[in-house]
């Protein structure tokens, strides 16, 4: 028998806090990504990546033509934001709308063109539409506009009718308790507020077609109103150069996303701060 009130000595190993832990653990886990990195580095051709990716004829080859396309890239995708910003806002109104006609014409355009792939919708402005309603669309731009907007819109409609429904309604009864229409108040405190709201996300769209643009060749392009896409296919076809046609598009379009990405993550980091 012990002494009362004496606490025997703890025996086995000590426990490891759970800081300790978690940074073995890390350790670990990067040791055994350096083991991979390692070992990949090892057994992987160099020269055959070298003349697969970086190919120096190939780019001499289409270099000339990268700005052109580069251009056309960005010109598709502000003309098809413009058209789906436009009618996007329009239809988030009629979601929200008292009258009932307004709501299921503006349900049916979303769920029908969120449920279609945008390919078919560029088919169908290239070829069909142009057909059916006998009309002639000559410019490529604004089939593309046309086209990539209106599948644009759906999307941005539901990001805009998310926005309007988040503005507190506070600042609704505000407005009106100071005499203004239920329009104005709904132009100059409503939507700027669901813009400020919804920036994020509508430059996550703006990203998303801007891939989308990437679709246009299918309207057949001159030369002039070839886009990035277009000119590394065409590249791809040679017998020479692997896959560095692909490898520079792709570098062309991150030129255009990443700096729309970093946008993104910015003004939600200010989004947060500002509540």
């Amino acid at each position: 028998m012990g002494r009362p009130g004496l606490v025997p000595p703890q025996t086995g190993r000590r426990r490891i806090s759970p800081r300790r832990r978690a940074r073995r653990a890390r350790i670990v886990q990067y040791a055994v990504l350096v083991v991979v990195v390692v070992v990949l580095a090892s057994v992987v051709d160099w020269s055959r990546i070298g003349d697969n990716f970086f190919n120096q004829d190939a780019i001499a080859q289409i270099a000339p033509q990268i700005p052109r396309a580069f251009l056309n890239t960005v010109i598709y995708t502000l003309c098809g934001f413009a058209v789906g910003l436009s009618l996007g806002t329009l239809l988030a109104l009629m979601k929200l709308s008292s009258v009932r006609l307004y709501r299921w014409i503006a349900t049916v355009y979303i769920e029908f063109f969120r449920g279609i792939p945008a390919l078919l919708v560029v088919i169908s402005f290239g070829y069909a539409v142009p057909i059916a309603f006998g009309i002639s669309i000559g410019s490529v731009t604004l089939k593309a506009a046309l086209a990539l907007g209106m599948v644009s819109a759906a999307y941005i409609a539901e990001t805009l009718r998310a926005g309007l429904q988040a503005v507190p309604t506070g600042q609704v009864e505000a407005a009106r308790s100071l005499g203004m229409s239920h329009g104005r108040t709904l132009v100059q405190v409503v939507i700027p507020q669901a813009f400020r709201i919804v920036l994020p996300p509508m430059t996550n769209e703006f990203i998303l077609l801007t891939k989308d643009t990437s679709l246009v060749f299918l309207l057949g392009l001159a030369t002039v109103q070839y886009d990035l896409t277009k000119i590394g296919r065409d590249a791809l076809n040679n017998a020479t150069g692997g896959l560095t046609p692909l490898f520079l598009i792709g570098a062309c379009y991150l030129l255009i996303t990443l700096p729309l990405g970093q946008l993104a993550r910015y003004l939600e980091r200010r989004g947060v701060r500002s509540r």
